[in-house]
């Protein structure tokens, strides 16, 4: 009887107008909010953290997405905003979906955009008390997110890995980038974070 009503109700869903059905769809499924991590690594091998003014722990530049804006653009607008710093995106992006929290977090490897000096990097936003370049071996105590998107980001560059490819960002004529040696993925350390502690 269940899968009568079922097949019914799906014939009905697809008659309706397109308007309609989007409509439905997003009133009844489940809301979640996008945002964009910046893993930038420097060409020594450090990584910029930072820390924000309502966190205990480390984290990383970035931020929810503006209605409309894409994910590569938020990641740029993120760093410029949050840490004065002009990045390039490398590579293809990873995803983390986390049901409990209704969170996707979109996770970029990055480096300083060339002409970009990484040593002027100083907090710009209120929300960032300080930020720093570490060590892959001396990591400061990471909130559980950008821990998880160092682990995420690191297996997905392994052979075999869902993100293999460690281009650089493609160019706006769409031709393809020669692929970058000693890419920002492709080291990410053993992250120091206790998932359960508050971050």
């Amino acid at each position: 009887m269940i899968e009568r009503i079922h097949a019914f109700l799906l014939r009905v869903f697809r008659r309706l107008p397109t308007s309609l059905r989007r409509t439905a769809v997003r009133r009844l499924t489940p809301s979640y909010y996008v945002g964009a991590i910046c893993l930038v690594q420097r060409d020594d091998g450090r990584r910029l953290f930072v820390r924000h003014t309502y966190r205990r722990r480390w984290g990383t530049p970035g931020g929810l997405l503006n209605r409309g804006e894409d994910a590569r653009d938020a990641a740029r607008r993120e760093a410029l905003e949050e840490v004065g710093l002009r990045i390039e995106l490398v590579g293809e992006p990873t995803v983390v979906v986390e049901p409990d929290s209704r969170r996707i977090d979109i996770i970029f490897a990055a480096r300083p955009a060339p002409g970009a000096d990484p040593d002027d990097v100083a907090p710009r936003s209120p929300e960032i008390a300080e930020c720093r370049w570490f060590a892959p071996d001396d990591l400061p105590l990471l909130q559980h997110e950008t821990a998880g998107a160092l682990v995420t980001m690191a297996r997905a560059s392994r052979p075999g890995g869902p993100v293999t490819r460690l281009d650089a960002e493609p160019p706006t004529d769409r031709s393809t980038a020669a692929p970058r040696s000693g890419a920002a993925a492709s080291r990410a350390p053993a992250p120091r974070s206790a998932e359960s502690a508050p971050g």
